[in-house]
């Protein structure tokens, strides 16, 4: 079974900053993790906020944990907030259904971590995971 690697990893964190900068984004955090949900990098640009970290590690948790890019957990929490609510307090991961992490394939599109980022909008911190992902030489989900 395919892993991600450390140096993909920080391919991802790098590239997702270099996006960002490009597009004239607040300061960013970006975490990335592998299928087991385990951070494999996280760095926080200058300037972000301390829980930028914590926030992007959240998003990301509640992408592999879900199984989707947390996009579409947006809509599932509208849907049925109760169990949304208590997934957290039964989680062994941080869990944050919100937009701005997306799930990371591999050549064969089998699902190897996710990347979240947060300090712009969801839509900005998306984007900038996906030109990571990218970047690295890895897939995402559309």
């Amino acid at each position: 079974m395919p892993n991600l690697t450390s140096q993909q990893a920080r391919t991802i964190v790098d590239a997702a900053f270099a996006a960002a900068r490009e597009s004239g984004f607040k300061p960013m955090g970006v975490v990335v993790i592998d299928a087991s949900a385990q951070v494999m990098a996280s760095a926080r640009e200058d300037g972000a906020s301390p829980l930028r970290l914590d926030i992007a590690l959240g998003k990301a948790g509640a992408s592999i944990g879900m199984g989707v890019n947390s996009r579409a957990l947006v809509q599932r929490a509208t849907d049925m907030p109760a169990f949304f609510a208590a997934i957290p307090a039964v989680a062994q991961q941080k869990f944050i259904p919100q937009t701005g992490a997306v799930l990371i394939l591999d050549a064969q599109g089998a699902v190897i971590g996710a990347a979240g980022a947060s300090g712009g909008s969801g839509d900005e911190d998306e984007q900038i995971v996906m030109a990571g992902i990218v970047a690295a030489g890895l897939k995402h989900p559309a």
